[in-house]
């Protein structure tokens, strides 16, 4: 028997902005017949993508999800990413029957527990109990089943002394907890929850990914998570798939989904030559450089056993006392790795003019993966003469000096240590 426990097959959803309906009874009775006969919506054709940088026409139809299509496994964790309005909440909510998709199918085997919202499923004039009833009637359970899980789930919520108040009553956080423990300890074959954790605060984040954690591999239940913390992501996922405008841009390794999502955008950072744009100012950053060391050569792919020299120039137009430049090597989910200042190089007065400060960087120490740099400069306790700012970014491919290295373990720095036993 096959243990894929969903599958979605061109998943879309068609959305009209602006309106209900198409805007006239003869479009919608078009619609309605379309559908009759088994065809394709006449709108949804021509609906365009769902890319919310560009202006709406009034009436146009977009696509808020198209041909969407992935398979998910028993007890796997799939991390579900994108930007915002890139499609992640309205394909949990098809997925949950919140709404009906467009066109395209949806394979379950399973009860589906969702988690898409603060206070998801609960009634505000019930009580907290009352909730954790209604919601186990809802996904099947019998009274006995709920009576043995009942306080486990206030003790995990931390709502035990509220039990008996209405939940209209309850903080945001509050609502969170006892949704998400509901969701968790009702045991649904398939979890899906949304962004709604980062509402808790960090102790319960940090419970409410080890209970996701343990549902899947000890429980062999699947959760389907959506975030914007790549820390939380990469925690707890082993998969994932990153959204576009609608349609699966990536799905595979998480790492890699997680790669190819920070490097979104990120324009002028991927060259190793920066130019910054003319400003007035006391202080004018003029360019950035990403070179090899040893062959001064404009690049920002690096192995690990090559130095990498990073060059800054600017402008001052006036005498500045206590300069410093202070340089951040940060991950790509911006963890900063280290953070360097140029107090110790720079005089105590610098004159008006143009100036070069270069830092050089050895990455024996990295890991293979992408990294950013940030930089800002002031004089301290005066003023911030510029403020901090990811400027340029570079990749290492690590060097392998042995064959002890594996490129696939995890960390931001793959050292080559010397062990015995």
């Amino acid at each position: 028997m096959s243990d894929i426990v969903l599958k979605v097959e061109n998943l879309s959803k068609l959305y009209r902005l602006g309106e209900v309906g198409t805007g006239t009874i003869s479009h919608d009775l078009n619609r309605w017949w379309a559908k009759i006969r088994g065809n394709e919506d006449p709108f949804g054709v021509i609906g365009s993508t769902n890319d919310r940088t560009q202006k709406a026409e009034k009436g146009e139809s977009v696509w808020a999800i198209k041909g969407i299509n992935f398979e998910v496994k028993k007890g796997e964790v799939l991390g579900i990413i994108g930007k915002n309005g890139a499609g992640k909440s309205t394909l949990l909510k098809v997925l949950s029957k919140i709404t009906a998709p467009t066109t395209g199918n949806i394979k379950i085997k399973g009860r589906v527990a969702s988690l898409l919202e603060v206070g998801t499923g609960m009634h505000p004039e019930m009580t907290g109990k009352e909730n954790v009833y209604l919601n186990g009637t809802i996904l099947g359970m019998t009274k006995k089943e709920i009576d043995s899980k009942f306080e486990e789930i206030m003790e995990f919520a931390g709502c035990a002394k509220y039990a008996d108040t209405p939940v209209k009553r309850y903080s945001s956080g509050m609502k969170v907890r006892l949704g998400f423990a509901v969701a968790a300890f009702l045991e649904p074959e398939i979890l899906i929850v949304d962004e709604v954790l980062a509402v808790g605060d960090a102790e319960f984040q940090k419970k409410a990914i080890g209970k996701m954690k343990d549902i899947s591999s000890g429980g062999g239940r699947t959760v389907l998570f959506v975030s914007h913390n790549m820390g939380s992501i990469r925690k707890l996922c082993n998969r994932g798939v990153l959204l576009v405008n609608g349609e699966i841009s990536y799905s595979g390794n998480i790492e890699a989904v997680i790669d190819n999502y920070l490097s979104e955008g990120k324009g002028d950072l991927g060259v190793p030559l920066v130019k910054f744009k003319e400003s007035n100012g006391v202080f004018q950053p003029i360019q950035l450089q990403i070179k090899n060391r040893s062959s001064d050569e404009l690049t920002n792919t690096f192995s690990s056993d090559h130095a990498i020299l990073i060059q800054f120039s600017y402008r001052t137009t006036e005498e500045l006392h206590n300069m410093r430049i202070v340089l951040a090597i940060l991950a790509q989910d911006d963890q900063i790795l280290f953070t360097y200042s140029s107090h110790s190089i720079e005089p105590a007065l610098k004159e008006p003019g143009e100036y070069v400060v270069s830092f050089t960087i050895q990455p024996e120490l990295f890991n293979t993966g992408n990294y950013k740099i940030r930089l800002h400069a002031g004089q301290p306790g005066i003023q911030l003469l510029m403020k901090p700012d990811i400027v340029g970014s570079f990749s290492v491919e690590k060097f392998q000096k042995s064959s002890n290295y594996n490129p696939m373990m995890p960390g931001y720095f793959a050292p080559e240590l010397e062990a015995s036993y």
